[in-house]
């Protein structure tokens, strides 16, 4: 493969140092290319590459301790403090159900990894990245001061790639879901699957059988299931929760990995476009200029309907997914339906 001077490694970390403050993800954007490859450029000077063999991956995750985890959009990051523990593997899918650190995880999309080392100062900052085919970014561990050293070295070692070129193929195109009917389906056909679910789960599989993605569904299934909220009713969700004390989970994902928070929230913050969660062992930041709809969801459950505010970009990509804390097999709880049923909506539907 031709590879342009622009990706040419050493441009890449010439790039770099002259801009030692810049964020990977702007620079590489800067650079026009991936974040995968502006970390693939320091190869040997910081960076080693891994296997991003989830199955093998995810126990030795568990050795390191206490780590933040990182997983991102375009617009929403979503930041934990914790340990991985209760962690299972398949081909399809593998789930980490620890009490901090909560992840659905897609290994078909890793497709890149990398031990991060970077020296700050006196401090050494060790990170574990991975990518998907398009060398966007879909999770990180960044290593914190309790975390087993040993482990992490232990880690590298047993998952070394035997590539340690400082330059990798990625796709040119991102990567997307399957393909979606151009054609819409009769809602009432939505509407007769969506209404005998009986775990919100079950939706994954109706709109894949429909081929339709979770945005045209939103706008077909009529207002007794989803309705449009006004911009403002995200920021006013989060202090309400704050105030009322009323537990949230949230939801944000890439495009191999779903992180998730549950519990109460303390500190909401505003910063220019960025509505922030600033607390201790969770942080999230969420573009509101990139959420371009907001809805309130209603799915069917065996114990009753469950509620959900979902954030929608101007592509109709999911940013962000909000719930109350819920355990199943449990009821939704009451305070939390009537805080997003009480949120302003917008009157004005359009069809996507």
């Amino acid at each position: 493969m031709t590879v342009q001077a622009v990706r040419a490694p050493e441009v890449i970390r010439r790039a770099r140092n002259e801009n030692p403050k810049m964020r990977e993800r702007d620079l590489a954007l800067k650079l026009g290319v991936s974040e995968a490859e502006l970390v693939a450029a320091h190869i040997g000077e910081g960076a080693t590459r891994i296997e991003p063999n989830v199955a093998a991956l995810l126990p030795l995750l568990e050795a390191l301790g206490e780590v933040m985890v990182l997983t991102r959009n375009e617009s929403a990051v979503h930041e934990k403090v914790g340990v991985y523990e209760k962690c299972s593997s398949g081909a399809q899918h593998a789930i980490v159900l620890g009490r901090d650190i909560d992840l659905r995880i897609f290994p078909g999309r890793w497709a890149f990894g990398f031990a991060v080392e970077k020296r700050d100062g006196d401090t050494v900052r060790r990170s574990l990245q991975f990518f998907d085919a398009a060398g966007d970014a879909v999770h990180k561990v960044h290593l914190r001061p309790k975390s087993n050293l040993y482990a992490y070295q232990n880690l590298v070692e047993e998952l070394l790639h035997p590539d340690q070129d400082q330059q990798i193929e990625v796709q040119a195109e991102k990567i997307v879901d399957d393909v979606v009917s151009e054609e819409l389906p009769a809602a009432d056909l939505l509407r007769e699957r969506w209404s005998a679910m009986t775990d919100v789960h079950q939706l994954f599989n109706i709109l894949r059988k429909l081929k339709l993605t979770r945005h045209q569904a939103v706008h077909l299934i009529g207002e007794d299931y989803a309705w449009r909220l006004q911009e403002d009713a995200l920021t006013t969700m989060l202090h309400e929760a704050v105030s009322g004390e009323v537990p949230i989970m949230c939801f944000v994902g890439s495009s191999g990995c779903i992180q998730i928070h549950t519990g109460p929230i303390q500190t909401v913050k505003p910063m220019g476009p960025w509505i922030n969660i600033l607390d201790p062992g969770f942080n999230l930041h969420l573009r509101t200029d990139h959420v371009k709809e907001l809805w309130a969801v209603r799915k069917p459950t065996r114990d009753g309907h469950v509620t959900s505010m979902e954030a929608y970009g101007a592509d109709g990509q999911l940013i962000a997914q909000f719930f109350g804390e819920r355990l199943e097999g449990r009821a939704e709880r009451d305070d939390w339906r009537a805080m997003v049923e009480g949120l302003p909506r917008l009157e004005c539907r359009q069809v996507a």
